[in-house]
């Protein structure tokens, strides 16, 4: 397997001789308005879409916030033969995306044979009962015949979420955190994403081989990043585990 680090949300995930795009994000610092508010980046990303290249997917955790899905990433999902995500998504997109329910599953042929599975899990983007407010959002499990098993968490804060699945679904072999620590004027001092302690957890719940966090920089709602992250996996014994990239970084797992 190997990960290229774009930046924000944004990574390339090649497994099976697929690849796939996670929640594409290419526009520039700005802030870029929720509602009533706005979200502020503090840059940009690593590379652009032409520089990603073709992809067999696009794994889009949710749509309706900005620092998950902006207006260059959408014109480059919209590009793609598919994208799986929330119906939420799909409704307000449409085609190529694919609502994909919790515990569902979809097959990718891959080149060489057989198939890489795709499974949407839960993600509870905030606490308990926030839904309603922050909208609706998924997470991935990959897996397939002679490949190792891949959690992606999208915007997840909830370690509940995560036993749910490995009850559900087993342990895993990498796990793709999204782990900033994010808070908004929204929800005051609770936490959107997982911050790093919390990220640390999630890694020893899953039995994750190796750890690759996401959506921890360039944006300012972000309360914790490389820092905290290196902190916390060090005090759980877990620091082989953790994989802190920088961004146009990739890695061969």
């Amino acid at each position: 397997m190997r990960i290229r680090y774009v930046g924000g949300p944004t990574a390339v995930l090649e497994l099976g001789g697929l690849r796939l795009l996670v929640d594409p994000t290419f526009d520039p610092p700005g802030d870029y308005p929720v509602g009533s508010r706005f979200l502020t980046k503090t840059a940009g990303p690593a590379f652009g879409p032409e520089q990603v290249g073709p992809v067999d997917a696009v794994l889009l955790s949710h749509d309706q916030h900005p620092d998950n899905l902006d207006a260059s990433g959408r014109e480059c999902l919209l590009g793609a033969p598919l994208a799986l995500s929330t119906a939420s998504a799909h409704g307000r997109l449409g085609e190529p995306v694919r609502a994909l329910a919790r515990w569902e599953h979809v097959d990718l042929p891959r080149p060489a044979g057989g198939v890489l599975r795709v499974t949407g899990v839960p993600a509870q983007h905030g606490p308990d009962g926030s839904e309603h407010l922050v909208g609706e959002v998924t997470g991935f499990v990959l897996s397939g015949e002679g490949l190792p098993t891949v959690y992606v968490s999208g915007d997840n804060a909830s370690l509940d979420v995560v036993r749910e699945i490995v009850a559900r679904l087993g342990t895993v072999d990498v796990a793709v955190l999204f782990a900033g620590g994010a808070q908004t004027a929204l929800l005051g001092d609770a936490y959107l994403t997982l911050p790093s302690a919390s990220a640390a957890e999630a890694a020893a719940i899953l039995a994750a081989r190796h750890v690759v966090p996401l959506h921890f920089e360039h944006w300012t709602h972000f309360t914790q990043g490389a820092d905290t992250l290196a902190e916390s996996f060090e005090r759980a014994g877990l620091t082989d585990r953790l994989h802190l990239l920088k961004p146009g970084e990739q890695i061969d797992l």
